[in-house]
């Protein structure tokens, strides 16, 4: 019985307020993105109780005044029945500077979670990564969110906690790095600590960049096509060049690419398509198909 009066607050209404953060979800789940929904999920694992319930009513209803989430901490402003609103914190352990190296490590060792995470997308099953770490992307126990709220409710977390973590779900669909900051990496580091994984790699002999006599760029945009000035002069010898996309090859290998041949050979056999075509519309013996190309 003493444990079922600790346990229990009368409930009472919020004061209506304008101007608050509204979920964008009014029924059903929370959060679109797998990611948001998935952080979502491990919560509600967490069994918080009937309170979790009322902290998504309070999240629909626009209770939550404020969010700032910084490294491994959030700070909101929920109003409650109280004049004034009341302070919540969430604390989330961050990864130490070793944890972090070894994150990008694993990370770079698939090229699929490095293209993804360099073009701002959340690799769907990146949790794999954190894994192979050692590591987590999310929580796996209520003990790891140190959670405080002013109110009068002893409950740990109360509705108003609750009613942050249902929105932080909804700011995880804008924009899922917000996750690795909460877990003390900004995007600038990842990406920096991929980008330096990803260049002291090995090469392969495929790789490697083909032997190529140095040839600076022209200044001049019409030296660049082989113009110097006036109208172009067609009298002169047309050709298909000896090497094929030259320019790019001078670039050298497309760091992420996916396809299954290699990021040159691609290239050359797009070029000389390219030069073969462009030298028969040149000539005159390019004959049109059913669609435009």
């Amino acid at each position: 019985m003493a444990y079922w009066r600790y346990d229990y607050y009368e409930q009472s209404q919020p004061r209506q307020v304008k101007g608050g953060i509204k979920a964008r979800s009014q029924r059903g789940t929370f959060g679109g993105s797998w990611w948001a929904k998935r952080w979502i999920e491990v919560l509600e694992s967490f069994d918080i109780g009937s309170r979790l319930g009322r902290g998504r009513s309070y999240a629909r209803r626009g209770q939550v005044l404020s969010i700032n989430i910084e490294q491994g901490k959030v700070d909101a402003e929920v109003q409650g029945s109280r004049p004034w609103p009341y302070q919540v914190s969430i604390g989330v352990k961050t990864l130490k500077k070793k944890e972090r190296r070894k994150l990008a490590a694993v990370l770079a060792k698939r090229a699929i979670f490095s293209a993804k995470l360099l073009a701002g997308q959340m690799p769907e099953n990146v949790e794999e990564a954190f894994t192979d770490a050692g590591l987590s992307l999310f929580p796996n126990r209520g003990s790891d969110l140190n959670t405080d709220c002013t109110c009068p409710d002893w409950s740990n977390p109360c509705k108003h906690v609750a009613a942050v973590y249902y929105l932080l779900g909804e700011e995880f669909d804008r924009d899922p790095f917000l996750i690795f900051k909460l877990r003390g990496i900004e995007r600038e580091e990842l990406t920096g600590l991929l980008g330096s994984q990803l260049r002291s790699a090995p090469r392969t002999e495929q790789e490697e960049e083909p032997d190529l006599p140095p040839e600076p760029l022209p200044e001049d945009p019409e030296a660049f096509w082989g113009q110097t000035g006036g109208e172009y002069d067609l009298s002169e010898e047309v050709f298909i060049p000896a090497i094929s996309a030259a320019l790019p090859s001078r670039l050298g290998n497309f760091p992420f690419w996916q396809g299954q041949e290699g990021f040159l050979a691609t290239m050359e056999k797009i070029y000389r398509q390219a030069s073969s075509t462009g030298m028969n519309v040149f000539l005159g013996e390019y004959v049109r198909g059913n669609k435009d190309n």
